[in-house]
């Protein structure tokens, strides 16, 4: 077979990133499958370019394709961008030397998924989207002005039905997210939900070769991700804050990842006094590393979020800790309860927070119990070995594992 996957947002091993587009490209069998990746030249975490010199070999060709620079998450920047990338993806799609059987593309961007779908309807070619993300539901939580908010972005809204509603196959990181695209679709009635995950051979091997070694009474907590507008991390300050203010002092917060507020973040956690490290970006085997010395790990998720299952929830049961959870996906608040992962807390309510910390922090056993089933919850819903087949069994059989 010949596949075309198509995925802007996509961190390749030696830059120290856990994709998984380039994990399904690995799984497929080269020798008898020719697959090529075409990605962008722009590092979206790093927001810097990478270049051909930089690739390595892989069992899969590598096609960059020129994106503009962009600084900020939430830009019309980065939209304009967007729609150039899809522009030039347009341009090397037109002058393909081979008919593709199979298009896999990751949305967003919605520009360059609807381009790929018109050139796949244009070419009859199985077309399947895999949604990471739900724009302009994403968008319009950070610019949210009744009407205004509807009408500014409406035409990504009709975007991102066009290409739900004409995919062959919907596959997506959560149930969630596979819903809302089937209810444009009268042709998918199911889809298929996979969640981010992680390759936990890897995971574990990346813990036995980077873990920590303290030795102290200290309680760590660890927060992994972007520092941006969609995490409460000053909730979790404040949580901190009050365990403090209680005689409860040997609490550190380990804050791994980098964004626009890692610095406003960072002062309020000095303003608040509270024992904390922010590492900055760390390569994911690193990152973790630290994760799996901490003791109790926190996913704090702003109350407007639209976000389902993402990619650091994964990691966290990975790590064998106990979760805080502040997220209000039902989907997973769901998971969190049946595998007694940890405790789900009141979106917002940092007195919430402090106490549910503080009885992880004064019951060892029930953190290791926790611990436990959060692993459990790894082992049977993130193991990527495990769950990523139904993807390749899709793109290489069809086998109506979307219908």
């Amino acid at each position: 077979m010949k596949i075309l996957m198509i995925a802007n947002f996509v961190g390749f091993p030696w830059e120290g990133a856990n994709s998984r587009f380039t994990y399904i490209l690995d799984k497929l069998n080269y020798e008898e499958n020719q697959a090529e990746l075409i990605t962008s030249n722009f590092k979206h975490g790093a927001k810097d370019y990478r270049n051909e010199s930089e690739l390595k070999k892989t069992s899969y060709k590598i096609t960059l394709i020129d994106h503009p620079r962009y600084k900020k998450n939430v830009s019309f920047k980065r939209i304009i961008g967007h729609k150039k990338f899809a522009k030039n993806i347009q341009k090397y799609l037109n002058n393909l030397s081979y008919k593709p059987d199979v298009i896999y593309c990751a949305v967003p961007p919605l520009s360059v998924s609807k381009s790929a779908l018109k050139y796949a309807k244009k070419n009859n070619i199985r077309f399947i989207v895999d949604i990471q993300d739900l724009w302009p539901e994403s968008f319009k939580m950070v610019v949210n002005i009744p009407f205004i908010s509807d009408i500014l972005f409406y035409p990504m809204l009709k975007s991102a039905n066009y290409i739900y509603k004409n995919s062959d196959c919907i596959i997506a990181v959560s149930n969630t997210f596979v819903n809302r695209a089937i209810k444009v679709n009268k042709d998918v009635t199911s889809g298929l939900s996979v969640f981010l995950g992680t390759d936990l051979k890897y995971f574990d091997q990346c813990r036995k070769n980077n873990i920590v070694k303290f030795n102290d009474d200290v309680i760590r907590i660890a927060y992994i991700g972007t520092l941006g507008t969609s995490y409460d991390i000053k909730s979790v300050i404040d949580a901190i804050a009050i365990l403090n203010k209680k005689g409860i002092s040997n609490v550190k917060f380990v804050v791994m990842g980098t964004g626009p507020l890692k610095d406003d973040f960072e002062l309020y956690a000095k303003e608040k006094n509270i024992d904390f490290e922010f590492t900055g970006r760390l390569v994911y085997s690193e990152m973790i590393g630290l994760l799996c010395s901490c003791d109790i790990c926190v996913n704090p998720i702003i109350g407007t979020s639209v976000s389902s299952i993402i990619n650091k929830v994964g990691d966290y049961a990975a790590s064998g800790l106990p979760v805080i959870n502040t997220q209000n996906s039902n989907e997973y608040r769901d998971l969190v309860d049946e595998y007694k992962a940890g405790f789900n807390c009141i979106n917002g309510d940092v007195n919430d927070i402090a106490e549910k910390m503080e009885i992880l922090i004064k019951d060892k056993k029930l953190r290791l119990e926790c611990g436990r089933g959060n692993r459990k919850l790894a082992e049977d819903k993130f193991d990527r070995d495990k769950t990523y087949r139904e993807i390749v069994k899709e793109i290489l059989n069809g086998d109506s594992l979307c219908i």
